[in-house]
């Protein structure tokens, strides 16, 4: 199969999108199918691109304005060039919002079936950064991914959001994990005491730091005796949070294995933004043997099974230092939370979750060959 991806989002960049995308492209890869992404270019100055498994296609961009950190695609022949020169059977658009807009645009006019995944809840950023516009963000994803032929949803809370809100067409795929890499072994010791030098129990927060985000309640927590936050990630509210979170140590981006070894040395994991279409970290923390907190909203629904892996709070409150308090109170309870969590992912590898994404695709091939055909 030939496959373009479209992507908003690929390393160096480090966010969900990017991830899964990179992801994907390696397990097509690995299966002997033929694969091209199409991505914006990265900032000036980030180096080689090294991590791609298959032919890079950069588009050139401009940084978001007020969040450099997101680099938005300018229009650009090369797009259409990379999926007509390719003979993509299928192209798949990771998140469309500007680029995967034009790679629809595309695909359609190639007469190409598209693939779009849903990745980003626009409708509850445009809440947060605009307070309103949640219609107008409703109209544009569906408007996008209508035209597709299969939109894939990572999570049951984004199905239904999809479905009520007019979106045809609609399955759910979800994400994958490394359980190789994130596992209980990596815990180490020396790393708990440079982050908790008097044996505090280590609270951590794993991702972008921005207003939707809402790592701000993680202030309550910052204030329990004998708890360390640790906050791993960069973004646009860093400086803010670091008032806003007295104590807390910031180690800013972390990949791969060092990730890893922070995610196993953590006592608790802490997520707070309620619009998470799945919410990768609190599966990598699961893998790695540590209970969560999470808000009871969007694709932790899926993840946290409350009262046996981790701990569901209302969205948009305080709840979560509650939550932590009960957790640091009972070292017997964590730990029957973290070994739960890992044996509910054990199953959940990129390789299986990879083979279902084909497993649709060939379900569009055959529709629209069909369609073809009557």
């Amino acid at each position: 199969m030939r496959v373009v991806i479209v992507t908003e989002s690929f390393p160096p960049d480090v966010n969900g999108v990017a991830h899964c995308t990179l992801q994907t492209a390696r397990h097509l890869v690995d299966r002997g199918h033929d694969c091209v992404v199409v991505a914006p270019a990265t900032a000036p100055g980030n180096g080689p691109d090294t991590s791609a498994p298959c032919p890079l296609v950069r588009i050139p961009s401009l940084p978001l304005p007020g969040y450099p950190q997101v680099r938005v695609a300018l229009p650009s022949r090369r797009l259409a060039a990379a999926i007509a020169g390719h003979r993509a059977d299928i192209v798949h658009l990771a998140s469309p919002f500007v680029l995967g807009v034009r790679g629809m645009a595309a695909a359609a006019r190639l007469g190409v079936p598209a693939v779009a995944v849903y990745q980003t809840d626009l409708a509850g950023y445009a809440r947060t950064y605009m307070g309103a516009g949640e219609a107008a963000a409703w109209r544009r994803i569906r408007s996008v991914h209508g035209a597709a032929d299969l939109t894939l949803a990572p999570s049951s809370a984004a199905l239904r959001d999809l479905e009520a809100h007019g979106v045809p067409r609609v399955a759910r795929w979800p994400r994958g994990v490394d359980t190789d890499r994130f596992r209980p072994d990596r815990r180490d010791e020396a790393l708990r005491r440079e982050l908790a030098p008097n044996g505090e129990l280590i609270v951590g927060y794993v991702g972008r730091l921005a207003p939707e985000k809402r790592v701000e309640l993680l202030s309550g927590v910052c204030g329990l005796d004998g708890v360390r936050v640790v906050v791993v990630g960069d973004g646009p509210s860093r400086p803010g949070l670091e008032q806003a979170l007295p104590g807390a140590v910031f180690l800013g981006r972390r990949t791969g294995d060092a990730l890893a070894r922070v995610f196993a040395s953590l006592d608790v994991f802490a997520h707070t933004g309620p619009f998470e279409t799945f919410c990768q970290t609190v599966q990598e923390a699961m893998a790695s043997g540590v209970p969560v907190v999470a808000p009871a909203a969007g694709g932790p629904l899926d993840l946290v099974a409350h009262g046996r892996t981790g701990m569901l709070v209302p969205p948009h409150d305080a709840a979560v230092q509650g939550a932590v308090r009960a957790l640091a109170e009972d070292p017997e309870l964590r730990a029957a939370y973290g070994a739960a969590g890992r044996a509910a992912v054990e199953g959940r590898t990129w390789a299986a979750v990879g083979d279902r994404l084909i497993g649709h695709y060939t379900d569009v091939l055959a529709s629209r060959k069909a369609v073809l055909a009557a």
